[in-house]
């Protein structure tokens, strides 16, 4: 599937914190722990848990989270689909980052181990 302007805008427009507790959920509801959710976060952004807490309490747009982070420099390992689009043809900066966290929580909820989601080149 092609990724539109359109579908950049809205990600970018989300504000991570009306989905995080979604990630948190599901990956608790597979077996998974929070802190394991934390680990892949911190992994990909280098956001600890307290400023992911203090992202989702400042209200930030995925694009301000990604525009801010740290992003690992394996995330480009991270390839395959989600949500109908394949991550390594998505043009978009900030939409690619947000699948890269896609991905990885989805991996965590499907009981991946953890050094196989945190790359290593």
């Amino acid at each position: 599937m092609k990724v539109t302007d359109e579908h950049n805008e809205r990600v970018a427009k989300l504000v991570f914190g009306t989905f995080y507790p979604h990630y948190i959920n599901k990956v608790v509801k597979k077996g998974r722990t929070e802190e394991e959710l934390h680990q892949v976060l911190e992994w990909l952004t280098g956001y600890d848990k307290e400023k992911i807490q203090k992202l989702v309490e400042d209200e930030v747009t995925v694009e301000t989270f990604f525009k801010k982070a740290k992003i690992n420099p394996n995330a480009q390992l991270i390839t395959g689909v989600i949500c109908g689009y394949r991550i390594e043809e998505i043009d978009n900066e900030i939409t690619r980052k947000a699948r890269y966290m896609d991905k990885l929580v989805d991996e965590l909820a499907k009981g991946r181990k953890m050094e196989k989601i945190l790359r290593k080149a």
